[in-house]
């Protein structure tokens, strides 16, 4: 009986959002600029909402409440980290995303990056650029749809496949139908029941353990370094560690399924207000998820006994639905399973557009026009999605970790040198694109990935090559640059 409530509450939910999503459709033109950016009209109070919803996802969900179980409150610096680092980015990279790329036609997020000063289509950064957007984004597309398996696995006992399977089709579902635009409106819709599930958990474990004083007290009584603050072995200290993490935050700016909201919104003006609204959901959320992790330490201590390593983390990567059936009615716990299922779908659906953008308008640009292209596109990046989530062994942490910073790495620099309007030489982008790949790369299989978080060293060095290069490029190209501002100005008068 308990199962049968369970599973009707969340089918309700999920009948919910693909109804939502249907909504949406019916506010489509057969355009591929509709498909791909909702003809850039989209309400500000949906922009926020469907950001957060998929700026955060499984990786709240899943990745950070097993985090926090495994390494107590240490894991503060990373929450802390990601949001400062995510608040300067709106201060001065989304307009300017929202209001350039409306100026130079751009779509997605790599035709913008390929865009030169003077409205010249880079192609083969173009090419470049959608390359990394399908290969990184697939990835982490298939990490929202392992965090949907893993709650199932948790929940029900059903077999790792069988959350990925539904969460795709769903996804694919309302994809194909209304494009961006049902994405936002879905993820709006989600935002708002991952909040409650969340606030619902979090108060009742609260009633299980007490406040603050209690929770500190019991975790110490599982072991003493859960509550100490400072990690234990960091190479180069704390300061830096942080840092790591603020540039975790700032590579929101290489992440092409979060940028394209922006592009999407109804005016560059409405930036502000949507920064608002999400960073007040974002603060909530993520201390929310936070305490979650912590409480689940205490009150499920045993979850990875014995285990180690890969074993451990996928253990600690079911604790909130684990928690969820130890502590809730089984109509919440339907909720709450609807509330994560929403988070991972909230995200996946976004990276599978921007894949599907990246196909149509930078890798085949032939296709550019074409709203049939668009959508055959988008259901070959779900199968490719699918079949990661099937086979790949990482946890949901790592595979989301590792595509936030190889963007971040990749993408971000570019898109500060075009925002800040500044010469970039084709043959110097594509070396600063594979200067902060490699630096991921090898950052995060040196003896240094612990101490530092890789999206620093990441993002540094290709700014760090570009800034180099500066010299030889202000002699040949600063006149023509001005020329071109000027235009602009004389334009916009």
């Amino acid at each position: 009986m308990d199962s049968l409530i369970i599973t009707t509450s969340f089918g309700l939910f999920l009948l919910l959002f693909t109804a939502i999503g249907a909504m949406a459709a019916r506010h489509k033109t057969a355009s591929s600029e509709d498909y791909l950016v909702a003809s850039r009209n989209v309400n500000p109070w949906l922009v926020a909402l469907s950001a957060v919803s998929t700026n955060n996802s499984g990786y709240m969900f899943i990745g950070l409440i097993g985090f926090t179980w495994r390494v107590g409150v240490q894991a503060i610096w990373i929450t802390l980290g990601w949001v400062l680092g995510d608040l300067l980015t709106w201060f001065w990279v989304h307009r300017r995303v929202r209001d350039q790329s409306e100026e130079v036609g751009a779509s997605s997020v790599p035709g913008l990056l390929a865009t030169d000063e003077r409205g010249n289509l880079q192609r083969p950064i173009a090419i470049a650029a959608g390359l990394l957007t399908f290969l990184f984004l697939g990835g982490y597309a298939a990490a929202q749809l392992k965090a949907g398996s893993t709650t199932l696995h948790a929940l029900f006992g059903w077999p790792m496949w069988a959350g990925s399977v539904i969460g795709v089709i769903i996804v694919t579902v309302y994809c194909m139908s209304g494009g961006i635009r049902a994405s936002i409106w879905t993820d709006a819709a989600q935002s708002l029941v991952m909040m409650v599930a969340m606030a619902i958990l979090l108060g009742t474990a609260i009633t299980q353990v007490g406040g603050f004083q209690p929770l500190m007290t019991a975790l110490a009584s599982l072991d003493p370094s859960l509550i100490d603050p400072i990690p234990r072995g960091l190479a180069f200290g704390l300061a830096l560690h942080i840092l790591g993490f603020v540039f975790g935050g700032i590579a929101t700016i290489g992440q092409p399924h979060v940028l394209v909201r922006f592009m999407a919104i109804d005016d560059g003006r409405s930036v502000r207000k949507a920064r608002n609204i999400y960073f007040l959901w974002y603060a909530l959320f993520s201390v929310a998820s936070f305490a979650v992790g912590l409480y689940a330490r205490v009150l499920m201590p045993d979850l990875g006994a014995g285990l180690t390593g890969t074993a451990l983390v996928t253990a600690s990567e079911s604790a909130l639905p684990s928690l969820s059936v130890e502590l809730l009615p089984p109509v919440l716990i339907g909720l709450m399973l609807a509330g994560l299922f929403s988070a991972t779908m909230s995200t996946a659906d976004s990276q599978i557009l921007s894949c599907s953008a990246a196909v149509t308008q930078d890798i085949a640009p032939r296709y550019r026009s074409s709203y049939t292209a668009s959508k055959v596109a988008t259901l070959s990046v779900a199968a490719l999605s699918l079949l990661i989530a099937l086979y790949a062994s990482a946890g949901v942490f790592s595979l989301v970790l590792v595509a936030w910073s190889a963007l971040g790495a990749s993408l971000g620099p570019i898109l500060l040198i075009r925002l800040a309007r500044l010469p970039l030489p084709t043959p110097l982008a594509l070396v600063m694109m594979a200067t902060g790949l490699v630096t991921v790369v090898l950052w995060g299989n040196s003896g240094w990935s612990d101490a530092i978080f890789k999206a620093l060293p990441g993002m540094i060095t290709p700014l760090l090559v570009y800034g180099m290069a500066s010299p030889w490029l202000k002699p040949a190209q600063i006149d023509e640059h001005a020329e071109y501002r000027e235009l602009l100005e004389q334009h916009s008068k």
